[in-house]
């Protein structure tokens, strides 16, 4: 059984954490550091604003199973594109180094992979981030070049096709 659940967060909590305020419908506590920061929230509304389907532009919060507590953040950063679809993830300082983050991102592959749309899932991540490397090479990701995002930061991109049936 997986230590984490995926929880969608509503809209109504992404616009406050958009705002910079603390969602109110998390199930449970909030170990510092683990929400989604507000960049993210936003791009969530806006996107869902422009007609993305929900289940591309949601947020969600990673929570730990045993005592609902939300340890991190997770979702996919926009619709498929070219049967490509980009994951992100964060999880709290405090409880990194425990799983959550690569059992995030395996639940996000299999909502990933239930759609027709998505032939690969994308994450890029900064070369010098050896837990979040060893958390894409663990859920089977391949190196696939790199990149210079629009802030001007070198990423790794790495890439995780469908499973053959």
């Amino acid at each position: 059984m997986a230590d984490v659940i995926l929880l969608a967060i509503t809209p109504g909590d992404l616009r406050r954490l958009a705002r910079g305020e603390p969602p109110i419908e998390t199930g449970g506590p909030v170990v510092a550091g683990a929400l989604a920061p507000p960049f993210v929230a936003e791009r969530s509304l806006q996107q869902a604003q422009a007609g993305v389907a929900w289940r591309w532009c949601s947020t969600f919060h990673v929570v730990r199973r045993s005592d609902q507590a939300v340890v991190g953040g997770c979702g996919f950063k926009h619709a498929p594109r070219d049967g490509q679809v980009e994951i992100g993830y964060g999880i709290a300082p405090d409880c990194r180094s425990l799983g959550f983050a690569r059992q995030a991102v395996q639940a996000l592959l299999q909502l990933a992979f239930t759609s027709d749309e998505v032939q690969a899932v994308r994450a890029c991540v900064s070369p010098g981030n050896t837990p979040s490397i060893r958390v894409v090479q663990a859920a089977g990701f391949q190196q696939a070049g790199e990149i210079v995002d629009a802030e001007g930061e070198h990423l790794t991109q790495w890439l995780v096709r469908r499973p053959v049936p």
